[in-house]
């Protein structure tokens, strides 16, 4: 074993194992303090074992998988890395932490959410995130700050000693020791050798802590986001306090407030330790009165520093809504682009991101001429005023103090300079020089902390608005669960609006299996609203629901969805690979659903069932709703130009009840009576809203919204003498429209007539 494991090594390894054996044992010693015993065995035995490289095939096969469940309902994430597998153990949030949490985040007022300052207010938010992030003292994200604190105290302790090398070193030049100055160049290489180390250890874990942080507080808002019944809050809190941009908030803005606060902790840390430290071993050369006078010196600095100091955290907080602005602009573009396309929007579109991205530039813009003043006032006060104090500190001792009794003193075995009064002096002036240098760059740090904090205070404040708001949205009203839908009174209204009347009043109905409706009326009289209610994706504003599970009731909307994935995932969609797989069907089984559609062409086309493309771009419109209704087989709300690929969805996953929302405008009519008689065929119970008469056919109930302002309805049996009276109604309103046809444009030509060429009414 140990020979197979050799011919692992580098030659330059083999060659030389104490060095080796130095660095590994470092390693060791670095993962422990970082991850504990268990994760360093577990990374020695990786590399020891040197897993085989994966085939392509194999890697595509675990990209398709995804992940494995655990025995405990954790899952493990498959993440291709380096031509192999990386399994990375995700738990999901429990629903009582989320409860405990909820307290925490109390919804802000709106005035609250654009106010930025480091008070009271943001310490306390703060200190709930914090609590995310750091869920006990035994979390791997504490022991990174642990560690990442042991190196900062052991940089300031290094830069004491440096500080005093150099010190030493000048004193043997000055006293022409020569031996004294070798020793003492010896000693400043191997001081060295730490001092780099620790450098790039800090680096390091604040990278490290950073990643930390933000894979914490992603995972968490997540599961909170992402959260289903009875919340649903990933779809209901874009118009909750008018919070936009979702997804400004979970990507850029996670990522810059871990960034922040791990970089703020070691901005922080340091330059306290390095005050409290340098100011301590500088008070022993400077005396009582160049120790007030340091002090004095740092009173000075925090007022002029704070005088001048704008509000960092507003600025933040407003730069980053504007840059998540032109963000949602731009994504807005690449999903609407065909339907630009349509419009030929695209120097609209243009003129809508040029002005979107100038706002943004005009604030960034002002942001920098605010920190021309600030910055000029900084440096010149960190860099010439505290040089300057630093020279009358470092005089103080020599011009007052006749008798020096404090100072580094080197023992030469000869005794030749132990009373050279100008080494000791000149060492003394090297080594406070240095140390009074390195206070004047950890005040500065400091300084800049200041404004750091401010900025991380922008962030907070808008992290906490999402989170507060994530909790703060109630439960959707429970339903009765049954094996039938039935509405009992239910009035139809817009959520959040107490202004606007019902869109339907006293709406009542039951539909049992077998029974299919269609939902019809004029556009704006609540037809898919009254679907959101079927679907339980609204709270009926007054009455009763009773429905399925939300797995047997599925909505195609109107809106195709292509997931990202392969051409197996459209069709199988919500359900991921694993679960087809634990289901025990077959890719026989999808083809057959394909050809249902008539869609068997895709999986020859396309390169196969695993193939991964941007299926919204390869897919036409009629395609896309034949996919999606075979499928999932549920109610669902189909649009007109996804009905192929999401009526194989609803065919895959056969629910009770599937609601289909205007979803056959693009397919003939050939291919849509095919489906619809073999979603009637596999037992699916559908619910069509359409206005196309010619649908009534494949359904046995019709409910006529009247949209009249009142909120009336009318519900008839398909075939009975109402329901043709109800049909032969809207066929002779729509009649009478079009004879009118004619009169307007006669109008319209009259009034063309009374307006000059440069469309002004003629004198």
């Amino acid at each position: 074993m140990a020979a197979a494991h050799s011919k692992l090594l580098p030659a330059h390894f083999r060659t030389r194992p104490p060095l080796f054996i130095l660095l590994a044992t470092i390693l060791i010693l670095r993962t422990r303090l970082i991850s504990g015993p268990k994760d360093a065995l577990a990374k020695l035995r990786e590399y020891a074992l040197q897993r085989h490289k994966l085939s392509p095939q194999e890697l595509a096969q675990a990209m398709q998988q995804l992940y494995v469940d655990g025995p405990d309902g954790s899952k493990e994430l498959l993440v291709p890395f380096r031509d192999n597998i990386t399994k990375i153990p995700i738990r999901p949030t429990s629903k009582s932490i989320f409860d405990a949490h909820k307290r925490l985040f109390p919804p802000l007022s709106p005035a609250a959410q654009n106010k930025s300052n480091v008070d009271r207010a943001f310490f306390k938010q703060l200190v709930a995130i914090l609590r995310i992030v750091f869920p006990s003292y035994r979390s791997k994200e504490v022991a990174v700050v642990v560690v990442h604190s042991v190196f900062l105290v052991l940089r300031t302790v290094l830069s004491i000693a440096v500080a005093k090398l150099d010190g030493r070193i000048v004193r043997a030049l000055v006293s022409a020791d020569g031996k004294g100055f070798l020793q003492g160049l010896g000693l400043w290489f191997l001081l060295a050798i730490p001092s780099t180390y620790t450098n790039s250890m800090i680096r390091h874990l604040q990278s490290r802590l950073s990643i930390r942080l933000r894979t914490r507080l992603t995972r968490y808002i997540h599961d909170l986001y992402l959260s289903s019944d009875p919340y649903l809050r990933y779809y209901r809190v874009k118009g909750k306090d008018g919070l936009e941009g979702v997804d400004q908030y979970i990507t850029s803005d996670v990522a810059s407030w871990a960034e922040s606060l791990s970089g703020l902790y070691g901005n922080l840390l340091k330059p306290l330790l390095d005050l409290i430290l340098f100011t301590s071993q500088l008070s022993r050369t400077l005396g009582v009165r160049g120790t007030a006078a340091l002090f004095l010196n740092y009173y000075v600095t925090a007022r002029i520093l704070r005088a001048v100091t704008p509000a960092f955290g507003r600025l933040a907080a407003v730069e980053t809504r504007l840059e998540g602005e032109y963000r949602a602009g731009v994504g807005r573009v690449g999903r609407e682009a065909e339907e630009i396309a349509f419009y030929d929007g695209g120097k609209r579109e243009r003129d809508i991101l040029w002005r979107a991205y100038l706002r943004l530039i005009r604030h960034v813009n002002s942001i920098f001429k605010i920190r021309i003043a600030y910055e000029w006032t900084e440096d010149y006060v960190i860099k010439y005023l505290w040089s300057a104090a630093g020279y009358c500190l470092i005089s103080i001792p020599v011009l007052f103090t006749r008798r020096r009794s404090i100072g580094v003193q080197a023992d030469d075995p000869n005794g030749r300079e132990k009373n050279d009064a100008v080494a000791n002096r000149t060492e003394n002036y090297i080594s406070s020089r240095r140390l009074l240098l390195s206070l004047a760059d950890a005040g500065g740090r400091l300084m800049y902390a200041g404004k750091e904090l401010l900025e991380l205070a922008g962030l907070t404040t808008r992290l906490y608005t999402l989170l507060s708001t994530l909790h703060s949205l109630p439960p959707l009203p429970e339903t009765s669960t049954t094996s039938l839908i039935s509405l009992d009174n239910v009035d139809v209204s817009i959520p959040g609006n107490e202004v606007s009347p019902p869109l339907v009043r006293d709406l009542s109905l039951t539909l049992v299996e077998g029974e299919h409706l269609m939902i019809t009326g004029s556009n704006g009289v609540g037809k898919t609203a009254v679907a959101r209610i079927l679907a339980g994706l609204w709270a009926p504003g007054r009455g009763e629901v009773s429905r399925p599970e939300r797995g047997e009731v599925l909505v195609v909307p109107q809106r195709a969805y292509m997931v990202t994935g392969s051409l197996l995932d459209q069709i199988i969609y919500p359900h991921s690979y694993p679960q087809f797989v634990q289901s025990g069907r077959t890719e026989e089984e999808l083809m057959e659903i394909l050809t249902a559609v008539h869609l068997e062409y895709l999986p020859a086309r396309e390169g196969g069932w695993y193939t991964r493309k941007e299926w919204r771009d390869v897919l036409s419109g009629g395609e896309k709703q034949r996919v999606r209704a075979t499928v999932h087989g549920t109610s669902a709300l189909s649009c007109c130009d996804v009905l192929q690929m999401a009526m194989a969805r609803v065919f895959y996953h056969k629910p009770k009840f599937a609601i289909l929302d205007e979803c056959t405008s693009a397919v003939s009519s050939d291919v849509e009576g095919r489906m619809y008689e073999h979603a009637k065929a596999i037992g699916i119970t559908l619910i069509t809203i359409s206005l196309r008469p010619s649908l009534t056919k494949y359904h046995t109930q019709l409910l006529t919204l009247t949209g009249d302002g009142a909120g009336s309805w009318t519900l008839a049996r398909i075939g009975t003498a109402e329901a043709r009276m109800g049909i032969d109604r809207e066929i002779g309103m729509l009649k009478g429209k079009l004879k009118e046809v004619e009169r307007w444009e006669g109008r319209v030509r009259e009034l063309e007539g009374m307006l000059g060429p440069d469309g002004t009414e003629r004198a």
